[in-house]
Order: structure tokens, then C-alpha cells, then sequence
């Protein structure tokens, strides 16, 4: 018997998901904006959203930072942080261009992706690439190697992709995609191409996997499922998914509380509550909140993973906080010198 169905039947209730929320590169990406707004103070310019998530990037906005589609919008000079989803060379090329004092937020597990993809195209690789076409973070892989990168958005593209040598091709994925339907767009390409590549290490980030795993745990017992996320949110449009495929009656993203509709929760015995990846646990609570004033007050928290991974934050900001800290210390260090000549 699961966790899940151990949990009280008497009355409504809730299974609430864990792993949820923020991930480590998320995490890690937000609070490079804090910390920069801190030490240089505002503005601070983004480009594209830091995370996708609504709440998280109008909160940032309050705080000073502006966010922008591209480097151009930049005033020459100032301070630019590249968001999660990774860039392209030239966009640094851009920003070099522009004087621009780049900050790279890419999360690492992207990074590594990118690195794959230069490793494989220097060794003169077909890469087909498993995304969402026009996702940044799809956008930024394929601009390490344009001319070795092929798209392959979902099962049904694998049919229709044509390399130079069978022999020498390799598939590398977006990271935020659903598990199940890499897998099944991987199979499909090694039927065509028996002598397909994997990448040496998982791309999908273990942050996407372990979302996916728990809601597949508690949705064969939800009535519905709702999953806190914005809807350019890859990881979160795919936990709506995953939570259908396994068994939820319905599932339905919202951005925040006040977006569930009560018709969602008409004869609803259990309702599964989950996150995406670029979610504060703050929007989390306040789901329950908003179910409890609807009678659903028992709440069963279902674990399948613990998660402790961090990243440290990026060089040139570290560099930036260290620069800083020794102009304190000098300053002070004057201080008390001329305090003690008097």
C-alpha cells in the first residue's frame, strides 16, 4: 500500500507532492538577480525571463530589476544577466559588443548540455536535439553547433529525420521534457538509426525527473491534480501531462490560487497538489490555503526523493561580492587607523 493510499479516505483531502517547487538552477538563478540588485544596485537587466514563472519575474520587477528580450535593449556599459535556459555564443558576442557587463545564470545542468554539444560537433557529429521548437533553452543548445544540430520536437519528427552518416549521430535533449515522451522519441529514433548515440550523462535534469516520478505516484488517486506554474513553463506544462497519463481524473495549471475554479473540485474526494521547478513554495501554500476554505484539510505530503543539491553562485558575481567585501574591509581598515591617530 503507497503512502498515498494509506492516507485517511474519511473526508476530502489532499496529496501533496514532494519533490516541488524550486530546483537548484532556479534557485540559483533568482538569486543571482537579488544579489546583483544589492551590490550594483537598480536597475539590473535580464534577458528574457530569469525563470519562467509570472510571480517570480513581477516580484524581481518590484525590486529594480527590468527585464528584456535582447542585449540591444541594454544601455551600453550596464549590467546584464543571462537567464536560466542558457544562451547562445553570440549572444555574448552581442554583449561584448555593447560593453555590456555580462552575468551567466545558466543553470549548470544546461551548461552541461551545451558542452555536449560543442564535444560532439567538434568530433563532426549529426546532433539531433530533443525539444520544444523556440524554447530558449533549445535555442541556446543549437547555437553551440548550428550547422551539426537537428530539431526533433516529439515522437513524430523522429520519422522524417535524415543524417550525413548513421554511423556517427547522437541525440541530446532539452531538459525540462517529459521523461516518458524522451524515452519514446529516443526509441523511434533508434529504430531508424540502430547506431544512435546517447549523451554520456542524463540531460534530463534530475529536478524534472523527480516532479514527474511523484505525480505519477499520487495521480492514480486524485480526482484532480493541480500544479502551480506559468504556462511558458515547460517543466510545469508537462507535470499537467504526466499527471493525466497516470491516471488523474483531470489536472489543471494555474499561475495562483485565486485561478482554481470551484467547478474543478465539484465531487472531488482527493486533489493532488505539485509545482514546477521555477516555482516559490509560498504560491504553493497558498493552494492549500485556498482548498482548506473548501473542506480540504487533510493534507498527506508524499515523498519520493530527497533533494540537497546547490549551486554555487556564478564567477563574475562572486567576483563582483569579493571586490566588494575587500573595499569594506580596506575602508574600515581606514577608519579605525585615522581613529587611532587622533
Amino acid at each position: 500500500m503507497t503512502e498515498a493510499q494509506a492516507t485517511s479516505r474519511t473526508g476530502k483531502r489532499v496529496l501533496l507532492a514532494k519533490p516541488r517547487g524550486y530546483c537548484a538552477g532556479v534557485d540559483r538563478a533568482v538569486q543571482t538577480v537579488e544579489e546583483a540588485l544589492k551590490l550594483y544596485g537598480a536597475p539590473i537587466y535580464v534577458r528574457k525571463q530569469i525563470v519562467h514563472n509570472k510571480h517570480v519575474v513581477s516580484t524581481l520587477e518590484r525590486q529594480g530589476a527590468i527585464f528584456v528580450e535582447e542585449n540591444e535593449e541594454v544601455p551600453e556599459g550596464a549590467i546584464v544577466i543571462f537567464s536560466a535556459h542558457g544562451v547562445a555564443p553570440e549572444v555574448y558576442d552581442q554583449a561584448r559588443n555593447r560593453s555590456l557587463r555580462a552575468i551567466d545564470a545558466t543553470c549548470p545542468l544546461v551548461t552541461k548540455v551545451h558542452q555536449e554539444a560543442r564535444r560532439f560537433a567538434a568530433e563532426d557529429y549529426d546532433i539531433l536535439l530533443i525539444g520544444h521548437e523556440g524554447h530558449e533553452e533549445v535555442i541556446g543548445t543549437a547555437g553551440e553547433a548550428p550547422a551539426h544540430v537537428q530539431l526533433v520536437d516529439g515522437p513524430e519528427d523522429a520519422d522524417t529525420v535524415v543524417v550525413r552518416d548513421p554511423e556517427k549521430v547522437v541525440w541530446l535533449s532539452q531538459t525540462t521534457l517529459s521523461v516518458d515522451e524522451t524515452l519514446e522519441t529516443v526509441a523511434r529514433l533508434k529504430r531508424r538509426l540502430p547506431m544512435l548515440q546517447s549523451p554520456p550523462s542524463d540531460d534530463i535534469c534530475y529536478a524534472t525527473s523527480n516532479r514527474q516520478h511523484v505525480v505519477k505516484e499520487i495521480a492514480p488517486d486524485c480526482d484532480v491534480v493541480i500544479v502551480v506554474g506559468s504556462r511558458n513553463s515547460s517543466n510545469s506544462v508537462r507535470l499537467v501531462e504526466v499527471a493525466l497519463d497516470a491516471g488523474a481524473r483531470a489536472a489543471h495549471l494555474v499561475d495562483y490560487a485565486a485561478e482554481i475554479d470551484d467547478a474543478w473540485l465539484t465531487g472531488a474526494a482527493t486533489v493532488g497538489v505539485t509545482s514546477g521547478a521555477s516555482v516559490p513554495d509560498d504560491l504553493v501554500m497558498q493552494v492549500l490555503d485556498h482548498l482548506a476554505e473548501r473542506g480540504f484539510t487533510d493534507v498527506a505530503e508524499v515523498t519520493t526523493a530527497d533533494e540537497r543539491l546547490s549551486f554555487a553562485l556564478p564567477r563574475e558575481l562572486k567576483r563582483g561580492m569579493k571586490e566588494a567585501a575587500d573595499r569594506r574591509a580596506q575602508e574600515a581598515a581606514a577608519l579605525a587607523a585615522t581613529a587611532a591617530g587622533r
